[in-house]
């Protein structure tokens, strides 16, 4: 008698980790056009992660969770601000500078220009034209409203139009 493999379920950590393996680099970038720094950015992904762990069980479907752990991305990211919480610790010595992500001029003169604005602002803008998402599917996963997130916009591309960073890139 022959012995019949019988493939066994993923466990829930198994598929999560799995989850984590296909989808963590785009959780990664959307986190780094927030922050601008890549270790803050992998700190941003791991902290939604963690908090939307308790979650995973109970959402089935792979796509609605990863757009939970996105609304926890950009929630967690804007209540980082609201605590002042910037991961800056005062030192003697001054560590050796990490390079950018992007190896462009024009990628490091956004990051910049993005830098000087307001954090809802910047989520708003990476949600909008980076993530390619409608007003009201920023409004929902900002949990701010639709006019809120037209102002937002309103004002970070007014300001970005105007910032000598940019402006350099554009007269070249």
């Amino acid at each position: 008698m022959s012995e019949v493999a019988v493939a066994a379920e993923p466990s829930g950590a198994e598929r999560f980790d799995a989850f984590v393996a296909a989808r963590g680099s785009a959780l990664w970038r959307s986190a780094w056009l927030l922050t601008g720094d890549r270790h803050l950015a992998e700190d941003l992904v791991q902290s939604a992660l963690a908090k939307a762990w308790p979650k995973w069980k109970g959402i089935e479907d792979e796509g609605r969770f990863e757009a939970y752990v996105r609304r926890t991305l950009f929630t967690t990211y804007v209540a980082w601000w609201r605590r002042k919480w910037n991961g800056e610790r005062p030192t003697e010595r001054l560590p050796e500078r990490a390079a950018a992500a992007p190896d462009s001029d024009l990628g490091r003169d956004l990051m910049t220009a993005m830098a000087g604005l307001p954090r809802m602002q910047r989520a708003v803008v990476v949600c909008r034209w980076f993530e390619d998402l409608s007003e009201a599917e920023t409004a929902e996963r900002l949990g701010i409203a639709v006019g809120t997130v037209k102002s937002h916009c309103s004002r970070a591309l007014a300001a970005l139009r105007t910032s000598p960073h940019l402006r350099e890139q554009l007269d070249d």
